[in-house]
């Protein structure tokens, strides 16, 4: 590890990822806080959980922070995210990153442990279409323990309600645009500070390379995700909160 890789502020970087995530999604924390309070009602503060597409590891930060007797495993293909992950929690013992791709029919080979109290993500799996992500339910299925719960934040739209999803979106584009006046950083100017920084250039150019841009998933409903999760071998499943664009759908084996 060099000396420029062990003295960035990896705090900071979290931070700045944080921040330009907040902007696109104001209730963030929210769902997060919901996420949690699921976790500590159905499996315990002491939960061993699997932080799924985990980024640069928000869910495990505040995972910990609430439950610091958690042990997290953090999985991405995404080398530049990892890689800030990776030096977040440099030394925690709690903490272990795994890099797999979800796609990857043996991608859960590489974890360390064969189950989980509960799976957690948030606006990542979009990224995967509605075959694919059926798929990947059953095996989430086969890593939770009875009673162990999986949850799923992210753009669920209903296409039964048209105009109601179209005003949402002039709502939240206007106000995202108010917001950007101020100068927060979007998506596509934080990964330009990402790739002009020394430590984080080559995993950024790594990063584009797998995943172009922007990948092109579905958005289904969240009643398909609470409907495929019940086919896919979870005895329950439903939304318990939800914004007017995002749902968090919780399924419990």
């Amino acid at each position: 590890m060099t000396d420029t890789h062990t003295t960035t502020d990896w705090r900071a970087w979290q931070d700045s990822w944080d921040r330009q995530q907040q902007w696109y999604l104001p209730d963030r924390e929210e769902r997060f806080s919901v996420m949690l309070d699921m976790v500590e009602a159905l499996v315990g503060p002491k939960a061993r959980v699997l932080d799924l597409a985990c980024g640069t590891g928000s869910i495990t930060d505040r995972l910990l922070k609430r439950f610091p007797e958690a042990v997290s495993t953090g999985v991405d293909l995404d080398p530049a995210l990892l890689t800030i992950a990776g030096g977040t929690f440099a030394g925690d013992g709690r903490v272990t990153f795994v890099r797999a791709d979800l796609k990857d029919p043996h991608w859960a080979a590489k974890l360390p442990y064969d189950s989980y109290d509960a799976v957690l993500t948030a606006t990542a799996l979009h990224w995967l279409h509605s075959p694919e992500l059926a798929v990947l339910y059953g095996q989430i299925a086969d890593l939770v323990r009875v009673g162990g719960v999986f949850m799923n934040a992210d753009h669920m739209p209903d296409p039964a309600t048209p105009r109601i999803n179209a005003a949402e979106s002039a709502q939240r584009n206007a106000r995202a645009r108010q917001v950007k006046s101020e100068g927060v950083l979007d998506w596509k100017e934080w990964w330009q500070l990402a790739a002009a920084d020394p430590v984080l250039a080559g995993p950024t150019a790594e990063r584009f390379e797998i995943y172009g841009d922007h990948a092109d998933g579905d958005m289904p409903s969240a009643d398909w995700h609470a409907r495929t999760l019940r086919d896919m071998g979870f005895a329950e499943a439903r939304t318990v909160w939800a914004s007017p664009a995002d749902s968090l759908v919780l399924a419990l084996k």
